[in-house]
């Protein structure tokens, strides 16, 4: 059984096909012959060294997986049944990480993927859709109110923009003239421009500020000008905030997420009703992951590039 990892951290050329023992379902668990993961940039950091691993190598990142469960535990509790397409998040740890040709999971993070989904589609979901569902969940805003989304064209941004709408939400929503349409097309009450003065731009169409902001670009502080007073801040990168004007600041940790199958089903029952689209940006054997993980880093990627197993 292969997989794609790193033995020595480095660039996207440190990535490589090793060999791995075969694993199989144990109790509560499920085994997925995976076919398609999709690359974060969780997976990059990874790869590079940005996330301290204490166990030998190989190292194998991805947080996403989408495939066919072709074993179940003995006495595992599941309406999931072999044969059956479906997807999950991972928590890579050493050599279990999404990249690999089969995977062992709790039946409990896993679910069937959405209806006339392929796999590549589908492993775009997991990770990116429960964590922008989890930046919603701690902005907790009520049907009516205003949530600003930066980076919206990008995975979890779009997904914010998409699930925001879903729950009611009016949403302003920053992005480059080239994604406008993107960003619009995705269910954006209003589109800004994006970059510098981005707090600036979002005040002239809220002028009291916006009830909660889910920053999908990183702005951090170029952005909290655009809350009222006593809003809300969702981060993707653990920023602690400023404190400033009663305003509640939130690290979004999707690990938190995990064993979530009741949330990440929601999400299948969500892109089935077309609430969410799923968007993949090109695909990639496995033998190509260097080349997957070199167009991420370029930047400017829409969708989600997928590697296939």
């Amino acid at each position: 059984m292969r997989g794609v990892g790193v033995i020595e951290f480095g660039g996207p050329e440190a990535l490589q096909i090793v060999d791995l023992p075969e694993v199989h379902a144990g109790p509560g668990e499920v085994r997925i012959r995976v076919h398609a993961a999709t690359v974060n940039p969780t997976d990059t950091g990874l790869r590079s060294g940005g996330r301290p691993q204490e166990d030998p190598p190989p190292y194998i990142p991805g947080m996403d997986a989408a495939g066919v469960i072709d074993e179940i535990g003995t006495g595992t509790e599941t309406d999931l049944k072999v044969g059956d397409d479906v997807m999950a998040m991972v928590i890579p740890h050493a050599s279990h990480g999404g990249y690999r040709e089969s995977i062992v999971l709790s039946a409990d993070s896993v679910v069937r993927t959405p209806s006339g989904s392929s796999h590549a589609e589908a492993a775009t979901l997991p990770m990116n859709g429960l964590t922008a569902r989890q930046s919603l969940d701690q902005l907790g805003l009520k049907t009516g109110q205003t949530l600003a989304v930066t980076g919206a064209a990008g995975c979890y941004g779009g997904y914010v923009v998409q699930l925001a709408k879903a729950d009611g939400l009016r949403v302003i929503a920053d992005a480059s003239s080239a994604d406008e349409q993107l960003v619009r097309d995705l269910g954006a009450d209003v589109v800004v421009p994006r970059g510098q003065g981005i707090a600036e731009q979002i005040r002239k169409v809220a002028p009291d500020g916006v009830d909660g902001l889910a920053d999908g670009a990183v702005q951090n502080e170029l952005s909290v000008g655009a809350i009222r007073d006593g809003g809300g801040f969702a981060s993707v990168r653990g920023w602690d905030g400023t404190g400033e004007r009663g305003i509640t600041f939130h690290k979004t940790m999707v690990r938190s997420y995990d064993h979530r199958a009741d949330l990440l089903d929601n999400l299948r029952q969500q892109t089935e009703s077309g609430a969410v689209s799923l968007r993949v940006a090109a695909t990639y054997p496995m033998e190509e992951a260097v080349e997957a993980h070199r167009r991420l880093e370029a930047g400017g990627t829409r969708g989600r590039c997928v590697i296939l197993f």
